[in-house]
């Protein structure tokens, strides 16, 4: 090494960058002889090797002084570093022991469930942030960072969806939520996915001190599915406000689209179609006032108004009901 390593008279981390978790100091060469002072800042904490192993961690923010024996572990560095020649490698990493707060994740891959009401599979994307600290920096050190210079929080970021992804999977399969209650679940679903991850993240050196999901959305082929059962319950409202069976409504909306689609042909083939639903509605105002009076007219009108106003039947049929049903009153 130069003269200017062999003089270095401190060894600090200066100028820590965002999301930075650990930071190698090298000053261009890693013999450090005469080193005499190691500074740690509030919120940092160093790991040191020696021949590719960790020989000590200090955690204390402070002024540690090679000259002196006031700390036992700084005995053990003086001894070491004023003995060794060259082919003696050390290595000191910096690494940050404060909390590293709002850090951003997204699901890259869809997490896949079964809906439990619906009974079709589910493709869910999620986002969110987290917080996390350092609490154990050497097995971080070994089975997260294994000797990388530097290493910032979005390395991390794999290694946290890998663990999160099927806790979530498993906790929605178990939990038994729609696709239209997940968004209402939100926090129940994070808490307790940071709960079964807790022992995973500790086992690597660090913990999750908040785990948030703050949105989620759906695949195509989910949303398409999801839009077809509201279609088709829309529906099914709408022919049990018409007072029709909703076979037979599907089979006069398929006349009447018939009908629209045949020109003047299907004018006849239209007002056929109108006649059927008139005659379908007014049998079943037979039927139930033949079986009861319960039903009240001016709900029927209001009913009858929003079949107009979704475009269920027309307004010829919607002028003749209408007049029926003021003539009751």
């Amino acid at each position: 090494m130069g003269i200017i390593n062999q003089m270095r008279s401190v060894i600090q981390w200066e100028s820590p960058k965002q999301y930075q978790l650990f930071y190698k100091f090298t000053d261009k060469g890693d013999e450090l002889k005469n080193a005499s002072k190691l500074i740690l800042q509030e919120g940092q904490g160093c790991i040191f090797t020696y021949e590719g192993k960790i020989e000590g961690v200090f955690d204390e923010a402070g002024i540690y002084d090679l000259k002196t024996d006031n700390k036992p572990f700084i005995t053990t560095l003086k001894k070491i570093m004023n003995a060794f020649v060259s082919e003696h490698k050390t290595g000191i990493w910096f690494y940050r022991k404060a909390d590293m707060l709002n850090v951003r994740w997204g699901t890259r891959i869809p997490i896949t469930y079964n809906d439990p009401v619906y009974a079709f599979p589910v493709h869910l994307r999620g986002y969110g942030n987290y917080s996390l600290k350092i609490t154990e920096p050497k097995n971080f050190f070994i089975n997260v960072m294994a000797g990388q210079s530097d290493y910032f929080v979005d390395e991390l970021q794999e290694i946290f969806l890998s663990r999160i992804s099927q806790p979530i999977s498993n906790y929605l399969a178990n939990a038994k939520f729609s696709y239209a209650e997940i968004d209402s679940h939100i926090e129940t679903i994070a808490s307790e996915v940071q709960q079964k991850t807790d022992q995973i993240f500790e086992d690597l050196g660090f913990k999750l001190l908040d785990f948030r999901i703050e949105g989620t959305s759906f695949d195509k082929t989910t949303t398409d599915r999801i839009n077809e059962i509201s279609d088709m319950q829309a529906e099914v409202k709408a022919a049990n406000i018409a007072g029709v069976d909703f076979a037979e409504l599907q089979k006069l909306k398929a006349m009447r689209d018939m009908a629209k689609n045949e020109g003047v042909a299907g004018a006849s083939m239209g007002m056929f179609a109108g006649m059927n639903m008139g005659n379908a509605m007014n049998a079943n105002d037979s039927v139930d006032k033949s079986t009861s009076h319960s039903n009240d007219i001016r709900t029927k009108l209001k009913d009858l108004k929003s079949l107009f106003e979704d475009d269920l039947i027309s307004e010829e049929e919607y002028q003749l009901k209408k007049q029926q049903l003021l003539d009751e009153l």
